[in-house]
């Protein structure tokens, strides 16, 4: 079992290898309350996942840190080591769900521990239950406004230097975490590279992230879908879950426990596309230089 379990764990060689695209099918979107007890969020994410999987979805979503509250006092004794194979309990979890439904999981985000040093990362299984892509939150939230509260996630956190681009079965995802979304230069990157679908797990609170998230959403629409997810904790948190195709919000949640099933239809993209040739306009005044990849996008 302990083979096994590392084995699912360890990534794909090639992450981004081509699979067989669904041009049209069904997300899941999954907001659950998160409590200070590990075992039960463990617990009502899997059974939130099942039933999404069960009315129809290909794709499932967890919010930003959906194991534990976003508190200091939480991250480092639920943080997961992903060499540790079947002690990653929630990794483990995440690779029997995916596996055992047939869908991609993006699995939100949760604390990871690698080489003494703790991460905020974001996992994504394929319907085989194997790791397809792993992401660390490239943009660290810093936020302080006089006589207003401060948090400063680089004082816990360390960030990450990779964005994370992957081929799944329902098309070419790239990921982002929360305030990665305020950077509208990783969007770009992702639609260069041929994104059609962009998810942002996030945990924004109601003071630093009420006026933002839905604004931010619609500027990081490239011409593909961008989809938020949020996670709820003491009903403190701003838990709208805006789903988006050029800034049109296609569904939504309130602050509820909830589950939203969606349609995402990629001859959308194609007619939007079609309708507003952006690329083609663009490249007339500007070209976009990828500094991972070392190439030049129109």
């Amino acid at each position: 079992m302990e083979s096994s379990a590392s084995s699912r764990l360890t990534p794909e060689s090639d992450p981004s290898s081509p699979s067989l695209q669904i041009p049209k099918f069904k997300i899941g979107l999954c907001q659950l309350t998160v409590t200070s007890d590990k075992a039960v969020n463990l617990a009502k994410a899997r059974s939130m996942m099942q039933m999404a999987a069960q009315e129809g979805a290909k794709l499932v979503v967890l919010p930003e840190m959906w194991i534990c509250p976003y508190s200091d006092d939480y991250f480092t004794k639920c943080a997961e080591d992903i060499a540790v194979g079947r002690s990653s309990l929630a990794l483990c979890m995440l690779s029997e769900v995916a596996s055992s439904w047939g869908i991609t999981i993006v699995g939100g985000s949760l604390p990871e521990w690698n080489d003494g040093q703790i991460y905020n990362t974001c996992y994504v299984f394929g319907p085989n239950g194997k790791l397809k892509a792993k992401h660390r939150k490239l943009h660290l939230f810093d936020y302080h406004a006089p006589g207003d509260e401060s948090f400063m996630e680089s004082d816990f956190f360390n960030a990450g230097n990779t964005p994370t681009i992957v081929k799944t079965d329902v098309g070419q995802v790239g990921i982002g975490i929360c305030h990665d979304i305020c950077f509208p230069e990783l969007a770009m990157l992702y639609g260069a590279r041929g994104a059609q679908l962009i998810i942002y797990p996030g945990a924004f609170n109601m003071s630093s992230g009420e006026s933002l998230w839905e604004l931010e959403t619609k500027a990081s629409c490239l011409l593909l879908y961008v989809r938020l997810q949020e996670s709820l904790l003491d009903h403190t948190q701003s838990g709208a879950i805006p789903w988006l195709l050029n800034g049109e919000i296609k569904a939504s949640a309130g602050h509820e426990e909830t589950i939203v099933i969606a349609e995402i239809d990629y001859s959308e993209i194609q007619l939007q596309r079609d309708l507003f040739p952006l690329q083609q306009k663009k490249a007339n005044v500007c070209k976009f230089f990828d500094l991972c990849d070392r190439k030049t996008y129109i």
